[in-house]
């Protein structure tokens, strides 16, 4: 029995040599080799937390812990961040060492994902432009001053209606904010992320170059990429509309064109315009992420200088309105993440949310022409009535029948959304931490509001 046991034993010692010696190479090969799956999370861990520090304050604890680790792949929860703020740098990497990631942060331009062996462009400082007519003590929009309804401020007590993981929820009514709720460690100061609701900012962006005569909706040959071939044929319209025939995967469960795109490629507009048609416009909708960064890129380049293109949001928009906290971030190459990135407060993104159901006119003055909110609440035959001509979400079917017809939404991740209703004055924000699996949809607190404000 004595040589078996030996055997055994030496045996097992082989056993475990092999494997250590496997997890060995495997671990050289993942830091020398990481797969994508890993550089598109550590992009994403560096991003968020860059961001939530150097905009918005926050601990980068707690925000990797809350807003990266928590609602997100498992990988992710092995993720460590290393904040470097003198540098006002954060580099990410699994378990500390493998594939790393960094993002940067650029005064007024936020924080721009690195990619490893990439850098990012020296772009300046971008100031915030003087608000129009904006005063500290004044009623809000043109101040801070609120006076919440009883009956409004209800409504947003029930968590039913909030959602899980909100963080801020404002109701406007008549160009007055008339109830507004925080979670705790969150304030009407609190910068938060807007994700896809940036596409409709984006899209206002283009409606002040409209307004101008500088861009038009026929407008062909948008991208020098694209003058060989039938691309060039795509039109401004069509882009806004995402009826543009472009490939574009959207799934974020992947390492598909829109992480690659927001992770792992220092210019983004580049990437997207790199690929090809798969329909022909006008025929087909598809959400795309890619379309909104390359309609950045378009109305940055009409406006040629690139100084003036990077201040333009805040001189043709953020000013105007009063809106101090918005900062819409630049990708590493210093195009505008028109698809996901502007970070705003609550009262800011109602302000903006304001202005939409002005029809575009602000204090008097009209900023966006005329026919170009109109725009946002008429459905498009190729996405089923569900997305509208100018960068909005339209209700649901089931939804249609108690909310007023010209309603349209601002959606973005994770559960943010700004509700407009022309018609009835209202403006609803809603912004938090609610990942699709929670089943959160906005409807039912817009249903509410607006029976309780009729």
């Amino acid at each position: 029995m004595r040589p078996v046991k030996r055997l055994l034993k030496r045996l097992a010692k082989i056993l475990l040599a092999l494997f250590l010696l496997a997890v060995c190479a495997g671990l050289v090969w993942l830091y020398t080799m990481p797969p994508d799956l890993l550089r598109v999370g550590s992009g994403y861990a560096a991003k968020i937390v860059c961001s939530n520090v150097f905009l918005a304050g926050r601990d980068e604890n707690e925000v990797l812990a809350d807003d990266v680790q928590a609602p997100g792949h498992p990988l992710l929860r092995l993720m460590r961040v290393s904040v470097d703020r003198q540098a006002q740098r954060v580099s990410a990497a699994l378990l500390g060492q493998i594939a790393p990631s960094s993002a940067v942060y650029r005064a007024g331009l936020g924080c721009a994902v690195v990619p490893q062996g990439a850098e990012a462009a020296e772009l300046g400082t971008i100031a915030m432009a003087p608000p129009s007519g904006a005063q500290a003590n004044a009623a809000w929009p043109f101040g801070n001053e609120v006076q919440p309804q009883a009956a409004a401020a209800a409504l947003l007590e029930r968590d039913d209606l909030v959602g899980p993981g909100f963080r801020a929820v404002v109701v406007v009514k008549n160009g007055a904010i008339v109830a507004e709720r925080y979670r705790p460690g969150f304030t009407a100061n609190t910068p938060l992320l807007g994700w896809s609701m940036t596409k409709t900012v984006n899209a206002a962006l283009i409606g002040r170059l409209l307004a101008e005569g500088r861009m038009k909706l026929d407008d062909r040959n948008l991208m020098r990429q694209w003058a060989g071939d039938a691309r060039r044929e795509i039109t401004l319209a069509q882009l806004l509309a995402m009826e543009s025939g472009l490939a574009f995967n959207e799934d974020y469960g992947t390492v598909a064109d829109v992480t690659r795109m927001l992770y792992l490629e220092p210019d983004m507009a580049a990437f997207t315009a790199s690929l090809p048609l798969d329909g022909k416009p006008g025929e087909r909708f598809n959400y795309s992420s890619g379309t909104a960064v390359l309609l950045s890129r378009i109305w940055m380049d009409r406006l040629g200088d690139r100084s003036t293109a990077l201040a333009f949001p805040k001189d043709a928009l953020f000013g105007p309105l009063g809106m101090r906290s918005a900062v819409m971030e630049a990708d590493a190459s210093g195009t505008f993440v028109g698809s996901s990135y502007l970070y705003a407060n609550a009262r800011d993104w109602a302000r903006f949310g304001l202005l939409l159901a002005q029809d575009g006119v602000w204090n008097g003055e009209r900023l966006l022409p005329e026919g170009f909110v109109a725009a946002m609440s008429q459905p498009t035959t190729a996405s089923g009535g569900r997305y509208s001509r100018m960068q909005t979400w339209l209700p649901r079917p089931s939804d249609r029948a108690e909310l007023p017809a010209d309603t349209f939404n601002l959606q973005g991740h994770d559960g943010q959304s700004v509700t407009v209703i022309p018609s009835e004055g209202i403006v609803i924000v809603r912004l938090g931490l609610s990942p699709w699996w929670t089943g959160y949809s906005p409807s039912a607190l817009s249903k509410e509001v607006v029976k309780t404000l009729r």
